[in-house]
């Protein structure tokens, strides 16, 4: 039988679907995530399904949404809340950062909020400034918070299952890039763990480390460096906190080279982070400096060939290879 491949988009929807489907006290919020199905069709169908009490549409206001999540959270509810752009998760940074990442720490454990945030993310759809941040390193520095950024179809629905199923706060970023793109997704029942990365390409020449839509150009790139002779493993932590560290480490202890890909601009991100585990961890492991390609240090502009040049591309990835490899 052929493997079944489905869209991004379609394996959040499953992991839904069946989380809802499963568990009475799951249940969606957000603007628009109802009748009209979310602004990526992401959720649509869910309301015919599970009813108004089950798929709530909400006035605009990001801080209302997850703070009335955090709050049926408290009660024992396990709900998903959509945030239409990851932008507007500064709408909705107090209620994040402020109560649900500190809620369970000054409970002294009494208390916990088991809430999913999930919000599409990054450039390349040409929405400007306002709709195309990638953010996520704001919410990795925070403790308390789990941060997750799936870059296929497979670990999309995995991860999502496993993330409502936590008795943590889960940030959960989805690029619109992705939603289109397809991947195999088995019909039978599987979760994710949270905190596992994964080798998405093996090699011996360089590692790659990436996550979310990077992963797919790295993998790209490394297609492109492999008519050269040159391999390269790609490694996809896909869950940015907590951190697998240790398929981390072990890739470099392997290539000793390290490129670490990301979208959001190089300075302090949380491809830093990365960097720094491996110099802590695996410097003489090293035979050169682990190498940061990040983003430009700019909003993201509307005219898409500007749009294009403020993200690493995959050429931008084979060149930076070449250049590593070369030291």
């Amino acid at each position: 039988m052929p493997e079944r491949e489905v869209t991004y988009a379609e394996a959040i929807r499953e992991a839904l679907r069946e989380e809802m489907r499963r568990d009475p006290s799951v249940f969606l919020i957000g603007e628009d995530i109802g009748v009209y199905g979310g602004a990526f069709g992401v959720t649509q169908g869910l309301l015919a399904e599970f009813g108004e009490e089950r798929v709530i549409d909400t006035p605009i206001s990001e801080a209302a949404i997850v703070g009335a999540a955090i709050g049926a959270a408290l009660l024992g509810m396990r709900p998903v809340a959509e945030i239409m752009f990851f932008d507007f998760m500064t709408l909705c940074a107090d209620q994040v950062v402020n109560q649900a990442a500190k809620i369970r720490f000054m409970f002294g454990g009494k208390a916990k909020v088991s809430i999913v945030v999930r919000s599409p993310a990054g450039s390349g759809t040409g929405a400007a400034g306002h709709h195309s941040g990638s953010l996520e390193s704001w919410f990795t520095q925070i403790p308390g918070l789990k941060v997750v950024a799936p870059a296929t179809p497979y670990d999309a629905k995995g991860l999502l299952k496993s993330a409502i199923r936590d008795d943590n706060p889960v940030i959960f970023m989805e690029h619109k890039l992705l939603y289109r793109t397809k991947g195999p997704v088995p019909e039978e029942e599987y979760t994710v763990p949270l905190g596992i990365g994964e080798v998405k390409r093996k090699g011996k020449d360089l590692t790659i480390v990436a996550y979310s839509i990077m992963v797919l150009r790295s993998l790209e790139a490394a297609e492109i460096l492999a008519r050269e002779g040159i391999e390269v493993e790609v490694v996809d932590p896909r869950t940015l906190r907590p951190l697998d560290e240790e398929t981390i480490l072990s890739s470099v202890r392997k290539t000793n080279r390290v490129l670490v890909v990301y979208e959001p601009p190089r300075f302090g991100a949380f491809g830093a982070e990365i960097a720094a585990l491996i110099s802590e961890k695996a410097f003489d492991y090293l035979d050169a400096p682990v190498v940061r390609l990040g983003g430009l240090e700019m909003p993201p502009p509307y005219n898409p060939h500007l749009e294009r040049r403020i993200v690493p591309q995959v050429e931008d990835i084979v060149k930076a290879a070449r250049e590593l490899l070369r030291s």
